[in-house]
């Protein structure tokens, strides 16, 4: 793509712009690195890419910037997080080209935080691309912005309590526990062509792959009870309708759905399910049936954001339970044996609510996948994540 570009002399743009030589890292929080990422992300992302000598604000040869550096990638990251209010996260920067002729790709999101602000003493500015050149905002462009943003926020949260209501009403329609996930990304897709049939099969099938990672074959897995191989068309989603329809398998009814603007709604009967040793009832929950079914959910997300091209989602796990009974989040002892001593009676249980950045590094996403699970049964009262054991970070990937 950068000979292509090169040799098409490709212009400059409001989401392209061409860099010859590399800022000296220690340099970058003090360069104009800063400000043209910040300028990008005003106008929805795009990309600096350095290696690249232009004229006339065209692309005309290559130049070596060197191999891949990976004090030099922290240094970019953390300038875009230090140096800018607030933070751009997500930076992505790739090394293409082989030796003696590689070039730096430095990928910016879009964001919903718009305006990003420049601090230079103290004074601050916010600025933007205007076709091939970074040019300040005015006061009016600002206050814009800053409407902007808190709409967008209102109108987040809104569409949030939509979906998650919707398969509260739709699914979760039986007297035992329930839980009920669902996930929206801040920047929803604006792919134009709808996910086809295919499309949504090869996101329920890469999701079983995901939720093995996260929490292994044992357990209780809701994405095990659903068609992920014939997904159902819904209202601007697809569905993987329940499975568990026998007699025998009713206590593991499930179902799924991935939206066409790459939003995830999962829920499952989570009361009263089995195991090998023991029945529960109905108010009562495994505190392991929790940690599956978030991985399951997590699972979704991560396939469905890799398929879209997504990032932050604003993510909800509840559990909705119309038994009088208080509900209990138990575990089991160490010879696998159910525990309740811990278990903290919950009339309500509190939905959880966090941001997920769905397309972050394996390990970093296998983290959050636990830190969510242990929010979720933390309100039980129960201490211990059982199924979900990401490695440490600094082991390597997950």
């Amino acid at each position: 793509m950068i000979n292509a570009a090169i040799s098409a002399e490709l212009a400059e743009a409001d989401d392209l712009d061409w860099k010859s030589e590399l800022i000296p890292v220690k340099n970058l929080p003090q360069s104009d690195f800063p400000k043209d990422v910040a300028a990008m992300a005003n106008r929805g992302g795009g990309l600096l890419i350095y290696g690249v000598k232009e004229v006339a604000k065209k692309a005309t040869s290559r130049v070596d910037v060197g191999g891949f550096d990976e004090r030099y990638e922290a240094a970019l990251l953390s300038a875009a997080v230090t140096a800018i209010t607030p933070p751009v996260f997500n930076l992505r920067a790739y090394w293409v080209g082989e030796p003696g002729d590689t070039v730096l790709a430095v990928v910016i999101p879009g964001t919903s935080d718009v305006p990003h602000l420049i601090y230079r003493g103290e004074y601050f500015g916010a600025p933007v691309r205007n076709d091939a050149m970074t040019v300040w905002m005015k006061e009016r462009q600002v206050e814009a912005l800053y409407r902007a943003r808190f709409d967008e926020r209102r109108r987040s949260t809104e569409a949030l309590d939509s979906i998650y209501d919707e398969a509260v009403r739709n699914w979760a329609n039986t007297s035992r526990a329930w839980l009920v996930a669902a996930a929206r990304p801040q920047l929803p897709s604006a792919n134009t062509v709808r996910p086809d049939r295919d499309d949504a099969r090869a996101v329920f099938e890469e999701a079983k792959k995901n939720t093995l990672l996260y929490a292994g074959s044992g357990g209780i897995h809701p994405i095990e009870s659903v068609e992920t191989t014939n997904p159902r068309p819904g209202l601007r989603r697809w569905v993987a309708a329940n499975s568990a329809i026998t007699d025998s398998l009713k206590w593991r009814e499930s179902w799924a759905a991935i939206h066409h603007d790459g939003s995830v709604t999962l829920a499952t009967g989570i009361g009263g399910q089995r195991t090998s040793r023991y029945q529960l009832e109905e108010h009562q929950i495994d505190s392991a049936a929790i940690e599956t079914a978030v991985s399951d959910f997590m699972g979704l997300v991560r396939a469905t954001s890799e398929r879209l091209g997504l990032g932050e989602y604003d993510v909800r796990v509840g559990i909705q339970c119309t038994v009088p009974t208080p509900l209990h989040i138990q575990t089991v002892d160490g010879q696998g044996f159910e525990f309740r001593d811990n278990s903290t009676p919950l009339v309500r249980y509190t939905p959880v609510e966090r941001t997920v950045v769905a397309d972050s590094d394996p390990l970093d996403f296998y983290w959050q996948v636990h830190d969510l699970a242990e929010d979720c049964i933390n309100q039980g009262g129960i201490t211990t994540v059982r199924m979900i054991r990401p490695p440490e970070r600094d082991n390597g990937g997950a």
